[in-house]
């Protein structure tokens, strides 16, 4: 009688969540049919300016794409949001302008077999600076809270980003700091599309950084621990894994993602903030979100789809100052009909 009734209460919501599932699939689709057509239509009205944007908006992205893997990749070990990360890459712009200009001396624009050198020694830098900053913070401030209820290590990383910021505000000034550049000027016209030197370099420099990060997590011994502390902890002690030093070599791992974003960072834009990372960091944190947060892939598609959608509003939508608004609400509107993001699962909580 109880499995009947039970039975039957289900059969009555199920018919009942009926309608509301149409309803937002419906939705979904004319959404959809929305953006295409606005997208078509803006590529034939201005395909020139359209296709440059989009240009913009890659390069963009795919910076956002490194700092996200450094969010995703923190929350995928002991589900912490690290929003210190941000702050992390603004001082990585700060870093790579101390390395080429302060050290090397590096005070004019232009490529050379020299300033190449001198970039690729500035990227290693960079990078390794990120990732010693990252384990620091790891070690002193996140450590000793994993037991903890989430609010606290959670209240602890904005603290984090606070003191990173006025790190940030005590080395480069209140104001914008402009840095010369080693990578080569100028750009290609395809077309009419103009695409910057720069973004070539980039890319050449992004993609292998993201191919090297998923061999490291899916074909390494360190890897295969990093999945294994994700999953269970207590688990992979007993199996002999050092938990500390595999969380503590995720968080330099994100650090040196966020390093190599912010050299590239400061050598194509050529300025820094000391305000950046907050910008950055929250455009970032959404793009791992709608991505789907703790996956690698998801945090690269995301990153790139945000410099897109960011590029494409500032080019040919409604404008720079409506970028927030417009990347903030179309993540509203894929939490709503995919709550887990676009290559996100839905798993049990941890217990």
């Amino acid at each position: 009688m109880t499995t009947q009734s039970t039975v039957a209460r289900r059969g009555v919501f199920a018919r009942r969540g009926a309608p509301q599932q149409f309803l937002f699939r419906a939705s979904a689709v004319l959404i959809l049919v929305g953006v295409t057509y606005w997208l078509i239509s803006e590529i034939i009205d201005n395909a020139t300016l359209f296709f440059s944007s989009a240009m913009v908006g890659l390069q963009n992205g795919v910076l956002f794409a490194l700092i996200a893997l450094g969010y995703t990749l923190v929350y995928g070990i002991i589900e912490l949001i690290n929003f210190a990360h941000g702050d992390l890459f603004m001082l990585g712009t700060l870093m790579s302008g101390l390395i080429l200009t302060t050290i090397f001396g590096v005070t004019t624009d232009g490529a050379s077999v020299t300033g190449w050198v001198l970039f690729v020694v500035a990227l290693i830098g960079c990078m390794i600076f990120c990732a010693g900053v990252n384990v620091g913070i790891e070690f002193v401030a996140y450590r000793r809270l994993r037991r903890a209820p989430k609010l606290a290590p959670l209240i602890t990383a904005v603290g984090m980003s606070f003191i990173l910021l006025f790190v940030g505000l005590m080395w480069n000034g209140s104001r914008p700091t402009t840095w010369p550049s080693v990578l080569p000027q100028g750009a290609w016209d395809l077309g009419g599309v103009r695409v910057e030197y720069k973004f070539f370099v980039v890319i050449a420099m992004a993609v292998p950084l993201l191919l090297f990060l998923s061999w490291i997590v899916t074909r390494t011994r360190t890897g295969k621990a990093m999945r294994a502390v994700a999953q269970d902890q207590d688990a992979a002690r007993l199996m002999g894994i050092n938990v500390n030093r595999i969380i503590s070599f995720t968080f330099a791992l994100g650090g040196a993602l966020a390093g190599a974003a912010g050299i590239m960072y400061q050598q194509v834009i050529g300025t820094t903030r000391y305000d950046l990372g907050f910008q950055f960091g929250l455009i970032a944190f959404t793009a791992a979100v709608l991505g789907g947060i703790g996956n690698l892939t998801g945090a690269v598609l995301g990153g790139v789809l945000i410099g897109l959608i960011k590029g494409l509003n500032e080019g040919v939508g409604l404008g720079q100052e409506w970028s927030g608004t417009v990347v903030f609400l179309i993540l509203i509107l894929l939490m709503v009909f995919r709550p887990t993001g676009l290559l996100g699962q839905t798993v049990g909580e941890k217990v």
